[in-house]
């Protein structure tokens, strides 16, 4: 019975802990905004500045999506990078909040799992889908084990690759001497 007793309170405190985690979390995600509104007001805002948007696709339950999001927060270069570039936007997914007409406007990117980035042109045409998976560290640690999360040069290269420049043919005309 005592063991029977030990057992009970363990689960009921672990499961008291974890719904204390779950709502006192991060959130950078609002899983009620209008994904579609958001989408086209980027795209407006990008076409005048001459810009792309850079949609970040995950929710607050992706501790993947939160990494990420904190990695460009803290990483000067990376936060330039999307600025003078990017109209950024985050979409939320999650049990919830499928964002069903956003992801087919975006190409249906969640099939890559989370988080996942797409680039939409100043006219909201879906130029690329980056599965996130291709931007983490391939750093070992003292452990000895992979670390995880993503990589600051592949992803400033992720980010320069689709940028209006990096995109326009004009850019790689040969000049007239």
């Amino acid at each position: 019975m005592k063991k029977l007793f030990t057992i009970l309170a363990a689960i009921l405190i672990s499961t008291a802990a974890f719904s204390q985690t779950k709502t006192g979390g991060v959130h950078i995600y609002n899983p009620e905004a209008n994904a579609m509104a958001d989408l086209k007001a980027a795209t407006e805002k990008a076409a005048k500045a001459n810009k792309h948007v850079l949609v970040q696709v995950g929710g607050n339950w992706c501790t993947w999506c939160i990494a990420f999001h904190n990695l460009v927060d803290t990483t000067a270069v990376l936060k330039q990078t999307i600025n003078d570039n990017y109209e950024f936007v985050l979409v939320n997914w999650d049990k919830d909040h499928h964002n069903d007409e956003a992801m087919k406007f975006l190409g249906f990117p969640n099939r890559f799992g989370y988080p996942v980035f797409v680039v939409l042109d100043g006219k909201g045409k879906v130029l690329h889908i980056e599965n996130s998976a291709y931007l983490e560290t391939d750093e070992i640690g003292a452990n000895g084990k992979k670390k995880v999360g993503h990589d600051v040069k592949k992803t400033i290269s992720f980010l320069k690759g689709w940028t209006v420049a990096a995109v326009n043919p004009e850019t790689y005309k040969a000049k007239a001497k």
